[in-house]
C-alpha cells in the first residue's frame, strides 16, 4: 500500500505530518499560523477556518497587551514551537492591525542575524569567531534592527524596493504635507545611518527632495558666496572705471590700481573658499563618517558612503547627541525614538521585535557559548523596558540552562522578573494530541467526514495509550514524526489488497521505541 491510497482512503488531500519546519508548513500556514499565508484553491484543499488555529498555552502570555507592547522571554528545545510561535505572533499583530487602524503595531522580525554577525567577524578580524562574538555589544544590536527597520521604512516612503506591506504610509505623493519638519528631519537622519549600504547616498538626496527638506544652511551659504562675490567686485570695478572717474577726474589713477587689487582678491577668495569647503570641511566629514563607521559594526558602509549622507543633513545634526559617534547607547535608543514618532503619523502607536533563530547563524552553529555571547547583550532591563517596544525573545533551552548559572549581578541587571519570563515551552499528550487532530482538519478534503486522530488507528489503541505516546515526545516536531513514521511503516507492512487502514498496536509500540531512543540520543548530542 502506498501512502497516498492510505490518505486519499480517509480523505486527506496531503500529508498532515510530514512537516518538520514552522517556514516551510504548508500545513502550518492553512491553520492560520502565518502572517498573509495564501490559502491553496481547488476543490481538494479545506478552506482555512479560525477554529484550526493551534497556540502554545503560553501564548497569550507571550503576546502580552498589544496596546502596550511589553517583553518576554521564552525558552524551548529544538522542536518546541519556537518558529511556529514567532509565525503565529506576526498573524496576531496583523489581525490586530486590522481591527486597530489608529493604533497599530509595526512588526519586525529580528530572526536572520547571519549577515550581521558576518560582518562583525570580517571587521573585528578576530582570531576565532567566539573572540568577535564575545565582543559584541548592546549597540550592535541596536544598529542592526535599526537597519531591519529603516530601508524598508525608507521604501514606503519612496514607493518602492521591498517594503511588501512592512508599513502603510497612504499616499506617498503628499507625504511631506502629513509629517511636521523635526519628524522629517528625523527620518532623514535614519536613513543617511542605516538604509541599503549599496544605494544609501543616492537616496539620501532623493529621500530629501520627496520630504521637501532644503539642503544644509552651509551649501547654500557656500553657493551664494560663490556667486555674490564676484558680482560684488564687478560692481566696485564698474564704479572705480565709470562712476567715479566722471565724478572725480583726479582720481583716474584708481582704474588699474583696482584691476589689479581686484584679481587679487578674487583669487584669493576662491583659494581660500576652496581651501575651507574643498579641503577643511570635507575632511572634517570624512573623519565624522570614519568615527560612525568604527561604531556601525554591522552595516558594511564606507566613510565616502558615510560622508556623502552626513553632508546632506543640517550641520547641527552632526555630533555626539544625534550621531553614533560613541559606544553610548543612548544615542541609538534616541533612534528607535525617532523611528516611532515618525510612525505614529501613520497610526503606528508601537513596535514588536520579535528575536528568534539565535542558534542558527553559521558563525553560531549552535554552540552553547557563542549563543551566549550573542544573547546576553540583550538581557538588558533598558532594552526590554522601552515604552512602546516590545520585544520577545524565543531562546534556545541551552541558554536557559546558563542563565541559572548567572551571578545575581546579572538578574538585577536583566530583571527577568520583570520579562514575562517562560522557563520551558513545554507540551502535554494532551496538546500535542489536539495539535496533530487538528493537522488533520486542516488536510481533510472538503466533502471528506471528520476524522478524529485515534481514528488512524485499531480498536485496540485507546486515547490513553496514544495521548502517553505522544507525551513520552515533548515536542510538536517530534511527534508530527512519530505520526509520519506510523503512517509509512503501516502502509509498507500491508498490501494494497489487504485494505487494512487502520494502523496497529505494535506499529505504533515499535516506532514510539525507535522515536524515543532517537530523541535522547539527539538530547545527547550523538545523533541529529
Amino acid at each position: 500500500m502506498t501512502v497516498t491510497d492510505f490518505l486519499r482512503h480517509w480523505g486527506l488531500a496531503e500529508n498532515p505530518f510530514m512537516g518538520e519546519e514552522a517556514r516551510a508548513d504548508d500545513v502550518f500556514a492553512r491553520m492560520g499560523g502565518q502572517a498573509g499565508a495564501p490559502m491553496r484553491s481547488g476543490e481538494e484543499m479545506p478552506a482555512r477556518s479560525a477554529d484550526l488555529a493551534a497556540y502554545h498555552a503560553d501564548f497569550d502570555k507571550i503576546v502580552g497587551d498589544l496596546r502596550r507592547p511589553s517583553a518576554a522571554v521564552a525558552f524551548g528545545e529544538k522542536g518546541s514551537g519556537k518558529t511556529a510561535i514567532r509565525l503565529q505572533l506576526g498573524r496576531r499583530v496583523q489581525e490586530y492591525n486590522a481591527a486597530n487602524v489608529g493604533a497599530k503595531v509595526l512588526f519586525v522580525a529580528y530572526d536572520d542575524l547571519n549577515a550581521s554577525l558576518d560582518r562583525l567577524h570580517d571587521r573585528l578580524n578576530s582570531k576565532t569567531p567566539l573572540e568577535s562574538l564575545q565582543k559584541l555589544r548592546l549597540v550592535d544590536h541596536l544598529d542592526a534592527i535599526l537597519h531591519a527597520i529603516v530601508p524598508r521604512l525608507v521604501d514606503a516612503i519612496m514607493g518602492e524596493g521591498t517594503n511588501h506591506g512592512f508599513v502603510d504610509v497612504g499616499d506617498v505623493s503628499k507625504i511631506h504635507k502629513r509629517i511636521d519638519k523635526h519628524s522629517r528631519r528625523d527620518v532623514l537622519l535614519l536613513q543617511a545611518l542605516y538604509d541599503y549600504p549599496e544605494v544609501a547616498p543616492v537616496r539620501t538626496a532623493r529621500l530629501r527632495g520627496r520630504l521637501r527638506l532644503l539642503p544644509p544652511a552651509g551649501a547654500v551659504w557656500g553657493r551664494l558666496t560663490l556667486i555674490l562675490v564676484p558680482l560684488l567686485l564687478l560692481a566696485l570695478w564698474w564704479w572705480t572705471n565709470q562712476a567715479l572717474p566722471s565724478a572725480n577726474p583726479a582720481l583716474a589713477w584708481l582704474k588699474p590700481t583696482w584691476a589689479a587689487w581686484g584679481l587679487v582678491v578674487l583669487v584669493g577668495f576662491y583659494a581660500i573658499f576652496a581651501l575651507k569647503h574643498g579641503v577643511w570641511d570635507r575632511l572634517a566629514l570624512l573623519r565624522q563618517a570614519h568615527r560612525v563607521k568604527r561604531q556601525i559594526r554591522v552595516v558594511s558602509r564606507g566613510d565616502i558612503s558615510y560622508a556623502s549622507s552626513l553632508k546632506q543633513l543640517p550641520t547641527w545634526f552632526r555630533d555626539a547627541a544625534h550621531l553614533p559617534l560613541s559606544d553610548s547607547d543612548e544615542p541609538r535608543f534616541g533612534m528607535l525614538d525617532r523611528v516611532r514618532r515618525f510612525l505614529r503619523h501613520f497610526g503606528y502607536a508601537g513596535i514588536m521585535v520579535v528575536i528568534d533563530r539565535v542558534d542558527e547563524p553559521t558563525i553560531v552553529n549552535g554552540d552553547p557559548d557563542r549563543m551566549k555571547a550573542v544573547v546576553w547583550p540583550l538581557l538588558n532591563n533598558k532594552f526590554l523596558q522601552q515604552e512602546g517596544v516590545g520585544v520577545k525573545m524565543l531562546l534556545p533551552m541551552e541558554l536557559r540552562h546558563a542563565v541559572f548559572k548567572e551571578s545575581s549581578a546579572f538578574f538585577q541587571g536583566a530583571r527577568l522578573d520583570k520579562q514575562s519570563l517562560v522557563e520551558r515551552l513545554s507540551w502535554t499528550g494532551s496538546t500535542l494530541y489536539d495539535l496533530c487532530e487538528q493537522r488533520l482538519h486542516a488536510c481533510r478534503q472538503r466533502e471528506a467526514t471528520p476524522l478524529p486522530l485515534l481514528g488512524l488507528f485499531t480498536e485496540d489503541v485507546s486515547r490513553q495509550d496514544l495521548t502517553e505516546a505522544l507525551e513520552r515526545l515533548h515536542q510538536p516536531r517530534d511527534a508530527f514524526k512519530l505520526m509520519y513514521r506510523c503512517i509509512n511503516d503501516h502502509c509498507a507492512s500491508v498490501t494494497r489488497g489487504q485494505e487494512e487502514w487502520r494502523i496497529p498496536r505494535l506499529t505504533l509500540l515499535n516506532v514510539l521505541k525507535a522515536e524515543s531512543e532517537r530523541v535522547q540520543q539527539m538530547h545527547r548530542g550523538i545523533r541529529p
